[in-house]
């Protein structure tokens, strides 16, 4: 096994000042990165975060979105009367030298026959002998899905299912969904749509939202918004676009977005590495949203671990699937947005106490998952000899786990050779379950050790048949069944087992596996 260029590519956007390791390592170089990238490219957006299976490939081009002269849309560079650019040129060349020639060329390799989706043209897609590629059929579907707000592109759809009565909120553009789609652009050389993102969900950031006369903490970004055309000022004549955002007080279930704040600060660290324009991040407005993300989530509470403490369907397991408490994926984005923020707040006397705590809950929380979430054959022996019931400050079984916890497919599952983060961990209780987009983002952001790292992929490639196999890729494994799915989900018709959040396949899983597996 080795990591592709991709991996390095990332971590070089994401984290170029941290301590990971693990992808200066390994480089496969970029012919291998562009192999990788086609596979990505086959599910990128037919299967995305929200099961965006249900796109087709005969489905009509969306109609921009146009503003009339009178538009009054704000633009996203004239946010509270700020400059958005400073003066600085918006198209850009890549700061510093590491991986400046490959993110180059790569954008060389990528880039198609047609105009990019800034120019609004989805037409021009060159043809490989008559038959259309993976990677142009890919991007057909990607620019196909672009949502616009005053003719400027500013995301794209969670899903199209032109057969289907029922879209419930899957025609929204979804924080969490736009990042592999964000990411595609960035490598592609497309910038002008995910800036255009960033800075209108910025805006989103501070609007007040309340359900049932309570409202959330300030600094929550809206799990996904909706561009609606209204009459302006009462004129049915005359329209405007106007973005309408939820919170999570219209979803099912009421569920509140913990991750979309987190993934906007990684995504607004990879468009500055990549771009090089750090005018965006050190914009007033964009610091000062930083620094709410970051006050509400290292705000103090009633929990003793360094761990976030999220209700159930907090991130992308959006439905009751007994995730509440710490899960795995919001601890390894927690990290990697804790380590993007530091390399983006502007050093000044005001933020002196938000870095100190950033740094000091880095620590804590790196040791934390690194102890206490790995599991592999040693430690599963380990447990099965856990005492319980210690009462003292050096207990070897701190959470009081009892061996009995241990389900029975385990001890079949574990390989002698490998391991992974298991998904939760509570006072008495161990979520042994393997997620994938945990694990894997443990990796791509240095949350786990080179050794885990290594473990991981070691246990991915043992078990390829369980987790990857035909239809790749498992959200999770295994899947709830019989008396424990009905408890846990709540008896849920769409998480039934090998289906949906509950084990089934989500191919949007793959950009995070090429960057691993490039063959």
């Amino acid at each position: 096994m080795a990591l592709s260029e991709a991996s390095l590519c990332l971590n070089h956007m994401l984290l170029s000042n941290s301590s990971s390791n693990f992808g200066k390592q390994r480089n496969l170089g970029l012919v291998q990165f562009h192999h990788s990238l086609r596979t990505l490219g086959n599910g990128i957006k037919r299967c995305g975060f929200r099961s965006i299976s249900f796109c087709s490939t005969d489905r009509k081009n969306l109609t921009k979105i146009s503003c009339l002269l009178s538009c009054k849309c704000q633009r996203a560079d004239r946010v509270s009367g700020l400059t958005a650019d400073d003066g600085r040129p918006r198209s850009l060349s890549i700061n510093g030298k590491t991986n400046v020639s490959n993110v180059q060329e790569l954008n060389e390799l990528l880039q198609s026959d047609g105009e990019g989706v800034a120019s609004g043209d989805t037409n021009g897609v060159g043809t490989v002998g008559g038959r259309k590629g993976i990677e142009e059929e890919a991007w057909d579907l990607l620019k196909e899905s672009v949502v616009y707000y005053c003719g400027n592109p500013i995301g794209t759809i969670a899903a199209s299912d032109t057969s289907s009565s029922s879209i419930l909120n899957y025609d929204q553009v979804f924080i969490r969904d736009f990042i592999p789609s964000g990411i595609a652009f960035l490598l592609k050389g497309e910038y002008d749509i995910v800036r255009n993102f960033i800075l209108h969900t910025l805006q989103l950031q501070s609007w007040e939202k309340t359900m049932d006369c309570h409202s959330p903490g300030q600094g929550l970004m809206p799990a996904s918004f909706k561009v609606r055309t209204v009459p302006l000022d009462g004129d049915n004549s005359v329209t405007e676009d106007v973005l309408d955002p939820d919170f999570g007080e219209a979803a099912i279930g009421r569920v509140a977005p913990v991750d979309s704040g987190l993934w906007w600060i990684i995504l607004l660290r990879a468009y500055g590495k990549c771009t090089g324009d750090l005018s965006v991040q050190e914009r007033v407005d964009v610091q000062t949203g930083i620094k709410m993300i970051l006050k509400l989530c290292l705000a103090d509470g009633f929990d003793m671990f360094p761990t976030l403490l999220v209700t159930d369907g907090s991130c992308m397991i959006d439905r009751r699937m007994g995730i509440h408490g710490h899960p795995l994926e919001i601890q390894a984005l927690f990290y990697s947005a804790l380590l993007c923020a530091r390399e983006m707040l502007a050093p000044e006397d005001g933020s002196a106490d938000l870095i100190r705590a950033l740094n000091n809950r880095l620590v804590a929380l790196s040791f934390h998952i690194r102890e206490y979430y790995w599991i592999d054959m040693k430690k599963l022996n380990e447990i099965y000899r856990y005492k319980t019931e210690e009462y003292s400050y050096d207990a070897v079984n701190k959470f009081n786990i009892y061996p009995d916890q241990i389900p029975s497919w385990l001890v079949e599952f574990m390989p002698s050779r490998g391991g992974y983060l298991i998904g939760n961990l509570q006072p008495a209780h161990m979520d042994f379950r393997f997620f994938s987009l945990g694990n894997l983002w443990s990796i791509v952001g240095g949350l786990a050790t080179v050794d885990q790292s290594h473990a991981i992929l070691d246990l991915v490639e043992e078990k390829w048949s369980e987790l990857v196999a035909d239809m790749p890729l498992k959200i999770c494994y295994p899947a709830l069944e019989g008396q424990e799915w009905r408890i846990i989900t709540g008896s849920d018709p769409k998480n039934t087992a090998w289906s949906y959040h509950n084990g089934g396949s989500w191919p949007t899983l793959l950009w995070q596996v090429s960057f691993f597996f490039p063959n």
